[in-house]
């Protein structure tokens, strides 16, 4: 499991990389009005996705049974999702030129279309790749993906110079897929759908799953927008997306890799039990500081990847640091419940989640804009965490206390790091820095954090008792490393 998150993990900081190149070459190439052309029809496939996101291939993972027939079914159902989509991306594309008062978006969309019903047959036989726990195979799979993307769209934008550059890489991407799951994966479908009343019983959680997932992330597109207006909602989905990345980059492809190996422990509630603890204190462990790191810096962080016109996101970016450390608590339950079968569980929870977000989230954003936006989400999480716990507990057979003992050390060490670096480290600015000065005040808050929380999680492990724990592995990987490098 663990090689399996370093395969994952390395994949994202490539795939950002790449990401990140991208971008800002195509900055220099294109125009605004080129991405948003795109953006447009992006967001009418995410929205009609949405609605067909069965989730097969977590299905597949979770059951140890599943048989041929299932993944032949789940091939089945994939490719009618993806004309059920490219169809509907047909019929959307005059009512969307009309909505947008674009008719550029027209053969657009209906170009991605086409990438749309290509992906729909994909060989399912990849989900292998992570049911097995062959995550060099997914990270290859994946990676050339990728890399074929960024060939096809780089020569196109400075040929072309047009959007029709990206649209172009997004189908090749899609195209991509298709043939390198063929040509990775040995398996060969067939069409079938004599297991999709067994699969769609699983999985139409997934999809209410994926529903609630949506209103509890752009919700606030909506309502920031309408109640404080483009300039709150550009502050707050900014300060949003920069406090979830310690989630995104790190902890969303650690659990990428939790989903096949606690399928294989289901079975055994005791070994299930230990490996979900072991788990949630490597993560608490290492990305808790992460996040207070993020509130302490976030003057400097934002004059430096920002700029200075984005002064106002320094006090969202404070207060959502607060709800990502409450998603880092629990951030591997998800995974956790599919495992047990339960998905059901999860989508209770996020539907009281958003039903406290949204009716919070219109009288803070009325009352304060984006900083009363930010609260809303913090009260949110605040509000629902006992309730996670509680099923986590129930479900994993565990005690508060276990729960508590694998986390206290991390809180407290990144609470004492907070205050610390708050007190003696850099000073808010109150002028726009430079890039030299606000790197520099970055950069000593990060090493006095580093340090800090290094030694305040090392008396408390000491006082503790040196309980075994996330502590005891990292602390043994340190010393394993040490040696052969001695040794080499």
């Amino acid at each position: 499991m663990a090689k399996g998150v370093a395969w994952m993990v390395l994949f994202k900081a490539l795939d950002r990389g790449l990401g990140l190149v991208s971008t800002l070459i195509l900055a220099r190439i294109l125009v605004p009005k080129d991405f948003g052309l795109v953006a447009m029809a992006t967001s009418l496939i995410a929205l009609l996705e949405l609605f067909t996101a069965f989730g097969l291939d977590t299905v597949l993972i979770q059951r140890a049974s599943a048989t041929r027939s299932h993944y032949n079914t789940a091939w089945t159902l994939n490719i009618l999702a993806g004309t059920g989509i490219a169809t509907l991306m047909l019929l959307s594309a005059w009512p969307a030129s009309v909505f947008y008062h674009e008719p550029r978006v027209i053969p657009v969309i209906c170009t991605l279309a086409a990438g749309a019903f290509l992906q729909g047959f994909e060989n399912v036989g990849v989900v292998d790749f992570r049911k097995q726990m062959r995550f060099d195979l997914e990270f290859r799979y994946l990676l050339a993906r990728r890399i074929i993307m960024f060939v096809i769209t780089i020569p196109l934008a400075l040929w072309l110079r047009n959007y029709w550059a990206l649209v172009a890489g997004i189908v090749g991407g899609r195209c991509a897929g298709l043939v390198l799951s063929f040509l990775l994966q040995p398996y060969r479908p067939r069409l079938s759908l004599a297991a999709a009343a067994d699969l769609l019983n699983f999985s139409k959680w997934l999809v209410v799953q994926n529903l609630l997932s949506f209103l509890k992330t752009r919700s606030s597109d909506f309502i920031v927008g309408r109640f404080a207006g483009p300039h709150a909602l550009g502050i707050f989905s900014v300060s949003f997306e920069v406090s979830n990345m310690p989630s995104t980059e790190l902890v969303a492809p650690i659990n990428r890799a939790l989903l096949p190996a606690y399928s294989k422990l289901a079975g055994d509630p005791a070994a299930l039990r230990a490996e979900y603890l072991s788990v949630m204190s490597v993560i608490a462990l290492l990305v808790v500081p992460v996040v207070a790191g993020f509130a302490v810096a976030a003057p400097f962080l934002v004059l430096l990847a920002l700029g200075g016109k984005w002064l106002d996101a320094t006090p969202v970016l404070q207060i959502l640091a607060f709800y990502g450390i409450t998603n880092v608590m629990v951030s591997n339950s998800y995974a956790a419940f599919l495992a047990l079968g339960k998905p059901q569980t999860f989508a209770r929870i996020d539907m009281l989640h958003v039903a406290v977000l949204v009716p919070t989230l219109i009288a803070l954003t009325s009352l304060h804009a984006d900083i009363g936006a930010a609260w809303a989400y913090v009260l949110a999480a605040v509000l629902t965490l006992p309730l996670t716990l509680y099923f986590i507990t129930r479900f994993l057979g565990l005690r508060y206390r276990d729960f508590l003992r694998q986390l206290w050390r991390p809180l407290v060490a990144a609470a004492i790091m907070y205050l610390v670096v708050r007190a003696l480290g850099p000073a808010s600015p109150t002028r726009v820095l430079g890039v030299g000065e606000a790197a520099l005040s970055l950069g000593q808050c990060v090493a006095m954090g580093a340090v800090v929380y290094s030694l305040a999680i090392l008396v408390l492990w000491t006082a503790a008792g040196r309980p075994l724990g996330a502590e005891t592995l990292v602390l043994g990987q340190v010393r394993e490393r040490w040696h052969k490098l001695r040794t080499a």
